[in-house]
């Protein structure tokens, strides 16, 4: 039944298809999904990244050598060009942490400190927590209830498969410890932000202007936060000793790593592929965000291989130090803005390696007949239309104020956030037959989207439309 709904929806879309896209087109679009479901989806690259430099933390020498190992990667494949773009950015160090309570029981805690959290005092810090169900209601709280306590924030994040609980969850992390530090607090404890139920804490950045005061911080468990709150219920007053020994160090230059397939008719038209180097210091960074590398890699590597060029360029964007600020993508965005009029689309893979089910897309209205002939092709890989709200991923996100016309291919993120930020996020945590659907569904995106007959609208006009 689903095999004839699926032949029965091409058949429909066909003449509008034939509008946009030549038969041949729609032939080699056909031809690299297929192809693509034969291979891995590009899961000897993320090994290759993962085990080779493992975690790639901005500013680090694993960071240094992850854009050497993308130099090298994407020159053996045999783009046409490979370049850097440098990308200057603050860093920060891990060093320790040490969570723990100490009344009114003893018990250690599995943390990881916030990103750019400031240290501690040597010898860590020992204060009463006070509770808040979540942000909204810390920032309701008075100074009173707060001052010379150590905050802890307990939100809950839901599991969700497009992952829609991030979001309200994850102001806790963001900008718990600048709201707790203007209300007098001494430290702040979250729960973290993520869906797993094992005894290991999900790290993540948080938000912050130069000269605001910031506060040490660190997630817990979400076990250990469980333990906390049982504790908390008791009645009895709960102290909690934390020691951070993170540092903020120098500004650092690292680079986005570009590669491009020339376009044969419109070279200075591009359709841009998008992934971030970056990880965080634990785990491996294979979901995030090593299976974005080789998803779109692999997507390009499928059209690479073919005797034709495409209309249009195509480029792959590694983007730098997504995590520590989505650093990457705003000097792109600045450095490129200028010449969006000639981008086609931005589209990143940045949310681990779960199948796509939807493609939504911010584009002209002139253009939204294309994206409808793009999923036709994309529905026998299981994606469905979705809407015109679209932000292209994170390292796009700086380039949507300036009119770039961005596509989602939206990925089933229901167990991402187990693994998410954490010691868990390695490579055996990647199905290659998934990886292979992605990229199959980035091959036929880059194609058609290089080959249609009208631009997306990437321009201020996009603004104006309110798209």
């Amino acid at each position: 039944m689903k095999t004839t709904l699926v032949l029965l929806s091409l058949l429909l879309a066909w003449p509008a298809a034939a509008e946009w896209f030549t038969e041949a087109d729609l032939d080699t679009a056909r031809e690299l999904r297929e192809a693509a479901l034969q291979r891995d989806g590009g899961f000897e690259i993320v090994a290759d990244l993962t085990t080779r430099i493992g975690p790639r933390m901005a500013g680090t020498e694993a960071d240094a050598k992850a854009v050497a190992w993308a130099v090298e990667t994407l020159t053996d494949i045999g783009f046409d060009r490979v370049w850097k773009e440098p990308v200057t950015f603050p860093t920060w160090e891990r060093g320790f942490e040490r969570v723990g309570v100490t009344a009114p029981v003893e018990q250690r805690f599995e943390a990881l400190a916030i990103g750019y959290s400031p240290p501690t005092p040597e010898g860590g810090i020992e204060a009463e927590v006070v509770q808040f169900a979540d942000l909204a209601s810390l920032e309701a709280a008075s100074p009173d209830e707060v001052a010379d306590r150590i905050v802890f924030i307990s939100n809950r994040m839901e599991r969700a498969r497009d992952g829609s609980g991030y979001g309200p969850a994850v102001q806790a992390r963001s900008r718990g410890a600048i709201v707790a530090a203007e209300m007098g607090a001494v430290g702040v404890i979250i729960r973290s932000i993520g869906t797993s139920t094992n005894r290991f804490a999900h790290t993540g950045g948080m938000r912050f202007d130069v000269g605001q005061r910031r506060l040490p911080a660190a997630a817990i468990s979400n076990p250990d936060a469980d333990q906390l709150e049982r504790l908390l219920e008791l009645g009895e007053p709960v102290r909690l000793h934390m020691e951070i020994a993170a540092q903020k160090t120098e500004a650092y230059t690292s680079h986005n790593v570009i590669a491009e397939i020339t376009g044969a008719k419109y070279p200075e038209k591009i359709v841009a592929l998008g992934a971030h180097l970056d990880s965080w210091d634990v785990g491996t960074g294979a979901l995030d965000d090593g299976a974005g590398i080789a998803i779109i890699t692999e997507a390009a590597r499928l059209i690479l291989e073919r005797d034709e060029r495409p209309d249009r360029s195509i480029h792959v964007i590694y983007f730098a130090a997504e995590e520590v600020g989505l650093w990457g993508g705003r000097h792109w965005a600045e450095k490129h803005r200028d010449n969006f009029g000639n981008y086609q689309l931005g589209a990143e893979s940045d949310f681990g390696a779960g199948q796509i089910y939807e493609i939504g897309a911010r584009v002209s209205d002139e253009a939204w007949p294309v994206i409808e002939a793009i999923q036709a092709e994309l529905a026998p890989l299981g994606i469905e239309l979705g809407g015109r709200q679209a932000f292209g991923g994170p390292d796009f996100i700086p380039s949507l104020p300036y009119g770039l016309a961005v596509v989602d291919l939206r990925q089933d993120g229901t167990n991402y956030f187990d693994y998410h930020h954490t010691e868990n996020d390695t490579l055996d945590k990647i199905d290659p037959e998934d990886l292979a659907q992605n990229a199959a569904a980035y091959a036929v995106l880059a194609w058609l989207a290089a080959q249609s007959s009208i631009d997306f609208g990437s321009g201020p006009g996009l603004i104006d439309n309110g798209q």
